[in-house]
């Protein structure tokens, strides 16, 4: 990992920490996220912890500044992935410095015992500087372009990425 760049997994004790740079994503990318800054802004604590139960939330610090988040959510998934990737994020301040990078290292720092050894995720199909980001750390088109059900008009993309277990 980047040599001052720290990458924790977060307890639920942490929500507020995960509740600070979700709505920082939101509010610098809404159209990136199935989520609504309105809508998730006016979330109770027991709301951001609850999420908690369902998935792994990590987050990429630099000189203890959060700069990069992503959730991990475990099953069996569309082509064969055995996690989830959502709601990835770099702050704007911070991209290009290794954020991204190194959330997923630690991925595969932990694939065996956490069960991610191939990840999926789904991007926007116009997203192409997100795209070139998870091609950059091994990701691959699964399938051609879907159509959204949540945003009529746009298209998303699966990707997939092995990891290679350290």
């Amino acid at each position: 990992m980047g040599s001052n760049i720290k990458v924790e997994l977060l307890t639920t004790n942490q929500w507020q920490r995960l509740r600070d740079i979700r709505l920082r994503s939101l509010n610098e990318s809404p159209d990136a996220f199935g989520g609504q800054l309105e809508v998730e802004s006016k979330f109770l604590e027991s709301q951001w912890r609850n999420k908690f139960t369902t998935l792994d939330y990590l987050i990429a610090s630099l000189n203890g500044t959060d700069i990069a988040v992503m959730s991990v959510e475990t099953f069996a998934g569309d082509h064969d992935a055995t996690c989830w990737i959502g709601g990835c994020w770099s702050d704007p301040l911070f991209r290009g410095q290794g954020g991204l990078r190194a959330l997923f290292e630690y991925v595969d720092i932990h694939v065996k015992e956490k069960g991610w050894q191939r990840q999926g995720l789904g991007v926007w199909a116009d997203n192409e500087s997100a795209i070139a980001a998870y091609r950059a750390i091994g990701f691959n088109n699964a399938g051609g372009n879907q159509a959204s059900e949540r945003h009529p008009g746009r298209f998303y993309i699966h990707m997939v990425r092995d990891s290679v277990a350290k």
